[in-house]
């Protein structure tokens, strides 16, 4: 994608990629000469390298949804290529690739001309900066893991809640067979 075409597209609500796990519609905000800024309902801010973009989609006939309110200007970063990007992302969450089976995400360690290292649970991974299709602040991560711990605490609560109801009915049915035992 040429930046040309891009700058046409800014303040518009697009589908990048057609379908696929890295596909995300958004409203494009600006674009740089290898990348440009995508606002998405899901992960909010995304920075896309266009290297990697095999289209964009823009409906003619019927708008496509998007409720998200535009943050200011100078809350997303507009740095002039893609690496200053992600060196601004340095010792931060992130999530990288997002949808797909390369997808990561943990904290930004180092950023080189030819990786990246981030820090995911047990592991440090080091990534080619080349195949960094796309980047984002992990600001979700923490909403998901609040999710995560209230379905597990709910969990909990349902497997003691089960335990004791079979407890309640083993003592119900001991009770049953004592009652015939005195009675033969």
């Amino acid at each position: 994608m040429n930046r040309n075409l891009l700058i046409s597209l800014v303040d518009k609500v697009v589908r990048v990629d057609r379908g696929g796990p890295e596909s995300r519609i958004g409203k494009l905000l600006t674009a740089g000469d290898d990348h440009f800024v995508l606002l998405t309902e899901k992960d909010g801010l995304v920075y896309y390298k266009t290297q990697h973009i095999k289209s964009i989609t823009i409906n003619s006939r019927d708008a496509m949804e998007f409720n998200v309110e535009v943050p200011a200007d100078d809350s997303y970063l507009l740095p002039s290529d893609f690496k200053a990007v992600v060196s601004n992302l340095h010792h931060h969450w992130v999530k990288v690739n997002r949808g797909g089976p390369e997808m990561l995400e943990g904290i930004m360690e180092e950023v080189t001309d030819d990786y990246i290292t981030i820090f995911a649970k047990d592991e440090i991974i080091r990534l080619a900066m080349y195949h960094v299709r796309n980047i984002s602040l992990g600001t979700k991560k923490a909403e998901e893991e609040k999710s995560e711990d209230n379905k597990d605490n709910a969990n909990i609560d349902t497997a003691n809640n089960n335990n004791n109801t079979a407890n309640n009915n083993n003592t119900a049915n001991n009770k049953g067979r004592n009652a015939r035992n005195r009675k033969r």
